[in-house]
């Protein structure tokens, strides 16, 4: 992305950028926060996205690696309002949020249970060389009733943020499923309930 650094700072002049199709923009992390603007359609790439990416910001001739750590959007319009990168350095970890991408097929799900993905997206720090694209979260062994929490993640390089007991994907009963067994516990019931035979007089 390429942006140029905004010569006025306040609210009239971020609106009058925004009917020109322009963002503000803030870049902070490095020595001195950067206040810039860029074009609203260059962030197509990396708002609309599934992925985590690393961004190359060009402002005014310099380059910097950043990620792109906060978004505002116009609650009717959705246009973007305003947007927070925060440089990063090879050497020095960052605290990034990277989508979830699930593999796999549940038993559970198999047998009528439904899926709920709770985090869509996990917090995670490390080297920006180390980040990656996805978290792969396998749900080939969920069954109905189980869950795939933040504990069970595994990487020798990533720290990962989110409570160690965070629910990130898990397969519930449905009620038809519940039903069918309520009944099918019923049937075994009475047949295991034979009538006694009547006394000899």
């Amino acid at each position: 992305m390429s942006g140029s650094l905004r010569e006025n700072v306040g609210k009239k002049d971020a609106k009058r950028l925004r009917r020109e199709g322009m963002v503000p923009c803030v870049l902070y992390g490095g020595k001195d926060q950067i206040m810039f603007t860029a074009s609203e359609k260059a962030f197509k790439d990396v708002v609309y996205t599934p992925e985590a990416c690393l961004i190359d910001l060009e402002i005014d001739g310099k380059k910097f690696t950043a990620v792109l750590q906060d978004i505002q959007f116009h609650p009717v319009s959705e246009n973007i309002l305003h947007a927070d990168f925060l440089q990063i350095f090879e050497d020095k970890p960052v605290k990034v949020d990277i989508p979830v991408k699930l593999s796999g097929v549940s038993p559970g799900v198999l047998k009528g249970g439904k899926l709920h993905i709770k985090l869509r997206k996990v917090k995670v720090k490390g080297l920006p060389g180390d980040l990656p694209d996805q978290i792969d979260v396998s749900i080939s062994k969920l069954n109905i009733g189980d869950a795939f929490k933040v504990s069970q993640l595994e990487s020798d390089k990533l720290e990962f943020m989110d409570p160690a007991n965070a629910v990130i994907v898990m397969v519930k009963s449905t009620r038809v499923v519940a039903s069918v067994g309520d009944e099918e516990e019923e049937e075994e019931g009475t047949e295991s309930e034979a009538p006694a035979p009547a006394a000899e007089e």
